[in-house]
């Protein structure tokens, strides 16, 4: 989801609530601590330079269980770190601390801000040696071709 589209969804808010991959939400007196642009220079397993920028978003809960974000201020937030920091309409990433920070990308369904789990992945598989996925059958379907093409006095063996 771009940053352009947070906002406009933001717009037609009540509240503000993010959900978990797991379902569960994020507790309602959370804080978005960070707005800003991360900038990804690397070069992936193939030799190739690259370069990712995305809008980071951390999200954060203190013990003050009565805070509430109200979407008007995190468009407040939101508009004042594209001016300040002059940023792009990018996708958007949110970090949240469960076990560990999680990195999500974000979709957006019924009102709620879903995060999205994220993966690895190699960038250069034609370059770091990664066979090409293997097509997979199902023993019981190949017996059953062996079993129509080869029957006793078919003259196929």
């Amino acid at each position: 989801m771009k940053l352009s589209e947070v906002k406009s969804k933001l717009e037609n808010l009540s509240e503000v609530v993010f959900e978990l991959p797991n379902g569960n939400i994020v507790p309602k007196h959370f804080h978005v601590t960070e707005v800003g642009k991360i900038t990804k220079k690397f070069i992936d397993c193939g030799g190739t330079v690259r370069e990712e920028n995305v809008i980071n978003f951390q999200l954060w809960e203190a013990n003050d269980y009565d805070h509430r974000l109200a979407p008007e201020k995190l468009i407040n937030i939101i508009e004042l770190s594209e001016k300040v920091l002059l940023l792009d309409d990018l996708t958007v990433e949110v970090e949240y601390q469960a076990e560990t920070i999680g990195k999500y990308l974000l979709d957006f369904e019924s009102g709620v801000f879903k995060l999205k789990t994220t993966q690895t992945d190699c960038l250069a598989k034609d370059n770091c040696g990664i066979p090409a996925e293997k097509i997979k059958v199902k023993m019981a379907d190949l017996q059953k071709v062996t079993a129509s093409c080869c029957t006793p006095n078919s003259g196929c063996c």
